[in-house]
């Protein structure tokens, strides 16, 4: 037990296991609350039959081919495939913007050493390159999804 106790606390002196334990913990955390705050609707309220957009399965019997419960998302696939593309360029955003900060970390740990420095200087460069190249992204989805949207006359009835 002592051994085990020696490892980790020899293991979390290192920077890098202290940042990656900070980005563990904040993102259980905002796993934990995610999901609450996903079931509810405009109102506040919270619905028993809606986790994350998709109804939960309620059939009496699916094997005995009872599926009067059963109500999966009726959206369109298009609305769909735009909803999952900007999920996506927004969760590349921000770990774009967590190389940044990790850049400043550095930067401000490195003490006046120039080679901390310069690690600390590539890291934020990456950081915002990678930014600049999700939000060009985001732009050009953003700009073909409303294009083929209108010309396919999604969501007008």
């Amino acid at each position: 037990m002592i051994v085990r106790m020696r490892v980790i606390a020899l293991s979390l002196s290192q920077p890098w296991a202290r940042i990656l334990l900070t980005i563990a913990v904040s993102m259980a955390l905002v796993l934990a609350i995610a999901p609450a705050s996903f079931g509810q609707e405009a109102g506040g309220e919270a619905t028993a039959l809606d986790t994350l957009g998709v109804n939960v399965i309620t059939g009496d019997d699916p094997a005995a081919g009872d599926f009067e419960g059963i109500s999966l998302g009726q959206a369109d696939l298009r609305v769909t495939i735009a909803k999952i593309i900007n999920a996506a360029l927004s969760l590349l955003g921000i770990v774009a913007v967590v190389v940044t900060l990790i850049g400043g970390f550095f930067w401000m740990t490195a003490g006046g050493n120039d080679e901390q420095i310069e690690k600390a200087k590539g890291w934020i460069f990456s950081g915002i390159i990678g930014l600049a190249i999700i939000l060009s992204a985001f732009a050009i989805s953003k700009f073909v999804i409303e294009k083929l949207g209108a010309a396919t006359e999604v969501g007008q009835p």
